[in-house]
């Protein structure tokens, strides 16, 4: 790209052309206080004007995240009438906005507290009547508080750019106008498919996920056995809470920090994701032996889940009928660990810790229960877990490093590490279903074609003379693609992998925020590369596994031989598989 001269601050600088001053002014060392500056235009482009700024050639000020820098001008960030005016920005924005931060949860994280820190910003400058206020908590997975809304629009573009839904929207006019899905409806009853990439991009407490905290408190407080199980991607994020640079794999902290908050026990649902392969892998080639419904396409996410239900209800067979890891785990755990340890199912209650909101969701499916009894009680997000640690006083970053508990059930192999990231399903599956078609193990398990993050991948494996083809989508918008071919009767696929959220479970809407006003040690180019830092942390486990393959976890192997028989058995589909159903697009 070309090069033009800029001066910012009367000193002269060569920066790209076409980029907007906002972004000349930050590759240049300068840090204009912004809304968006992070979040890669996902904002109604200048609607907050807190970046506004004086140019040459401009007529009076302008907003920085959308004027573009031109050969020759100048820029002024520190003179009185700009700091003046983003200030002025700041209070007016205040002024319409409910300032409960003592009880928000995004307190510590509130983008809008940080600006107004850094304006100057002066409290009831601008006072008189707010915009009415919705609040809504019917959905089980997400919360919507109109009063801390400032109309940024950013959780409506990461909608229509991860997913190419529109759910959120501008609602009303003028001084009524507020963020919502059409008719101010609630997410419960819209085509939401709550997977909360809309809560990540927030930048106040406006959209949170919905807390389960008290729940778990009462069940323990009720004498309940508590037990917990982690998703992979947790341990890839967690220590971000705690100020550990992006991609610390805390597991053996998580373990000692969950055995300190009185779990009974505490488990890895990375068991659940070998046993999910077991009976994926087992599914996929029963349907390609026997001219089963292709291309098969995995059921993991719920976000992905909701999705099709939605949007494709004619492609719901293609869907592998398994449950997700968790909901398998947690239906092994009021099965078979409690018939093996005496203990009264009624009297067992799972706690998941989840890098999800959809997950809050999933787990109040009455199809995701065995004998009246869910598989899974409550979910907490990984935020949610950072709450309840700092709650505790635990000193999360001194904790030594704990074992998770393995009796019975809760060994895993470094298969079950992977599905925290987009291809680890489809590379999980395709270890064992490589070793149950020729009966040998792979030579080399790292597949590299279903790795990585690009929106669509595909690849193709010739195992036992059968050539193989598979693809791996995440986030909708890459997923429509695979799901028009099917639905058109074209496509070349025995085999897809879908995640709701964009990179996968690692970037899921329940993880820690990842906005660099919150993170000063962390590299500039942090929004572009966190994905990987989280993902490396998965691999690394994985590859430090002794035992690389699911089918090769031996209390998997014993759980079988023990009481489930073999994959696919009627006894398996009794306890890990479901069913779909279309759901209608809009409800009342």
């Amino acid at each position: 790209m070309s090069k033009i001269n800029i001066k910012i601050e009367g000193i002269s600088y060569e920066v790209e052309a076409g980029m907007t001053i906002l972004e000349a002014a930050k590759a240049c060392g300068y840090e204009i206080p912004s809304l968006c500056a992070f979040n890669h235009g996902e904002c109604s482009k200048g609607s907050c004007r807190v970046c506004l700024v004086e140019a040459t050639g401009a007529r009076g000020l302008v907003a920085a995240c959308v004027y573009p820098v031109a050969e020759g001008m100048e820029i002024t960030i520190s003179s009185p009438k700009a700091t003046s005016a983003r200030r002025t920005s700041v209070e007016l924005l205040l002024s319409n906005h409910n300032k409960n931060c003592q009880q928000c949860d995004k307190n510590g994280k509130c983008e809008l507290l940080h600006v107004a820190k850094i304006t100057g910003a002066r409290d009831d400058m601008y006072v008189g009547e707010q915009t009415p206020t919705t609040f809504d908590q019917i959905s089980p997975s997400i919360v919507r508080d109109t009063s801390k809304c400032i109309l940024c629009g950013r959780c409506v573009e990461r909608c229509k750019n991860a997913h190419g839904l529109g759910i959120l929207g501008f609602e009303k006019r003028g001084f009524n106008t507020i963020v919502a899905p059409a008719e101010d409806r609630s997410f419960a009853k819209s085509p939401c498919i709550l997977c909360g990439q809309c809560v990540s991009v927030c930048p106040t407490g406006a959209l949170m996920e919905a807390s389960e905290i008290d729940r778990v408190d009462e069940a323990m407080k009720a004498g309940k056995y508590v037990v917990v199980q982690t998703a992979p991607a947790v341990r890839a994020a967690l220590g971000e809470e705690f100020d550990m640079p992006i991609g610390t794999l805390v597991t053996g902290k998580m373990v000692s920090a969950l055995k300190r908050l009185g779990f009974k026990k505490v488990f890895d649902t990375n068991f659940g994701a070998d046993l999910t392969i077991m009976e994926e892998a087992s599914e996929l080639l029963d349907r390609i032996e026997n001219n089963g419904k292709l291309p098969m396409i995995t059921s993991c996410s719920p976000g992905w889940v909701n999705y099709a239900e939605y949007q494709y209800g004619d492609l719901l067979p293609h869907l592998s009928s398994c449950k997700s890891p968790h909901q398998m785990f947690g239906a092994i755990l009021k099965s078979y660990y409690c018939e093996k340890n005496g203990i009264d199912p009624k009297d067992m209650f799972v706690v998941s810790i989840m890098p999800c909101t959809a997950k809050k969701f999933e787990k109040e499916r009455p199809e995701l229960s065995v004998n009246g009894l869910a598989d899974v009680d409550a979910v907490l997000t990984t935020r949610e877990l950072a709450k309840l640690i700092k709650r505790s006083g635990i000193n999360f970053v001194k904790l030594p490093d704990s074992e998770f508990d393995t009796d019975i059930v809760g060994e895993y192999t470094g298969a079950g590490v992977i599905f925290g990231t987009t291809g680890g399903v489809m590379e999980a599956a395709l270890r064992t279903a490589a070793y149950k078609l020729t009966g040998e193990e792979l030579a080399k398990v790292e597949l590299n074609e279903v790795r990585g993050f690009a929106g669509i991948k595909e690849a193709s494996y010739t195992l036992a003379g059968k050539e193989i083809k598979v693809a791996v989508a995440h986030g909708m918008r890459n997923a429509k693609v695979l799901l028009d071919q099917i639905r058109a009767g074209n496509s070349p696929y025995h085999f897809i992998e879908i995640m709701g959220c964009p990179g996968g479970c690692i970037a899921g809407g329940g993880q820690p925020y990842v906005k660099p006003c919150f993170l000063p040690n962390e590299d500039a180019d942090i929004l572009d590369t966190f994905r990987e830092k989280r993902a490396k942390a998965l691999y690394s486990e994985d590859a430090s596994k002794a035992l690389r393959a699911s089918h090769k976890n031996p209390q998997i192997i014993a759980l079988y031989e023990n009481y489930l028989e073999k994959p696919n058995s009627h006894k398996a589909h009794e306890l890990l598989h479901t069913t779909y159903q279309t759901r209608e697009k809009y409800t009342k």
